[in-house]
């Protein structure tokens, strides 16, 4: 049985249900004792990011092969327990990559042209024309540089940017990075330099709160930074007051600390884009990520091997 807890579906998954028993329940992540249960009997379980894969979940399911993530941060899936009771987990990492960059722009060109603001005041009747401020030819920093990150920088070269990037684990090609106008360097330098800074990083130990007041100080008062890794990288109090003190001029939100965020920090901030971690999701990118996970649960259930396993084990067990 192939279990789907959260909302995940497309016409390749109607296919794969005339193979196997699915059972598609899209609230069962909100369901602790109730999905503890229907795993037992699973062979394979579909999430996004709402599902907490935990050791004990997956030790709860002795015929499970496969974990299969709709998405790219695995911060929700214990992939060391995944490997100790060999089952695959498979996530369709990069295939959602121009997506996540292309609102990383439109979040700064929301934010530098003052969009959101400016359709609220002329929606109201009011003609205001503000000044924005221009993209092209400005200096890009990016933190983190995997799929995402480089997606951005390749789609900025049509904005004439300079782009700056720190990651500490990367190692892009030097051909690569001319070709995209990028130069790899320190954090500091990449904050200190940037009049957009864009965030790619995950949610692990060394990057929660690495976004707090001390290096937000360090940024010019005219930067804008957009938020696409995972929320727990930004010390939001502290943004919420860099942003109201002029210490920066913006921010782009579109992942939060605590998803959904039970607070009302920054709505009612007029420099701020808000938006509720979509930055992946489009009709191109979840039709891609469902046909790869459909294969890759199929290559589980029958024995192949995986293209898109991110764990020690390959092959289902």
């Amino acid at each position: 049985m192939i279990l789907v807890s959260e909302d995940v579906w497309s016409a390749d998954f109607e296919g794969l249900a005339q193979e196997f028993t699915v059972v598609r329940e899209p609230d069962l992540w909100n369901k602790k004792e109730e999905l503890a249960t229907k795993i037992a009997t699973a062979s394979a379980l579909v999430v996004r990011n709402r599902t907490q894969v935990t050791r004990e979940l997956i030790e709860a399911a002795p015929n499970l092969k496969v974990i299969a993530r709709a998405g790219v941060g695995l911060d929700n899936i214990d992939v060391k327990a995944a490997d100790d009771n060999g089952v695959v987990v498979a996530a369709a990492l990069g295939i959602n990559a121009v997506a996540v960059a292309e609102e990383t722009l439109a979040m700064a060109l929301a934010i530098s042209r003052k969009l959101v603001e400016l359709d609220a005041s002329t929606r109201a009747g009011e003609w205001n024309r503000k000044a924005g401020v221009e993209i092209t030819g400005k200096t890009w920093g990016l933190l983190g540089f995997g799929a995402t990150a480089r997606a951005t920088a390749e789609l900025l070269r049509g904005f004439k940017c300079t782009v700056l990037a720190y990651d500490p684990f990367a190692k892009p090609e030097p051909g690569y990075l001319r070709s995209i106008n990028t130069t790899m360097t320190s954090l500091d330098e990449v904050v200190k330099n940037s009049d957009f800074i864009s965030i790619h990083l995950p949610a692990t130990a060394e990057t929660k709160n690495v976004i707090n007041a001390e290096l937000l100080s360090t940024m010019k008062k005219s930067a804008v930074i957009v938020s696409v890794g995972r929320g727990e990288v930004i010390n939001e109090a502290d943004l919420e007051a860099a942003l109201k003190n002029g210490v920066i001029a913006g921010a782009g939100l579109d992942v939060r600390a605590q998803e959904p965020p039970q607070d009302k920090r920054f709505a009612d901030l007029s420099n701020v884009v808000l938006a509720p971690h979509v930055a992946g999701i489009t009709a191109e990118s979840q039709a891609a990520i469902n046909r790869v996970l459909v294969s890759e649960i199929r290559a589980a259930l029958t024995g192949g091997a995986q293209k898109y396993a991110v764990g020690a084990v390959k092959r289902a067990k």
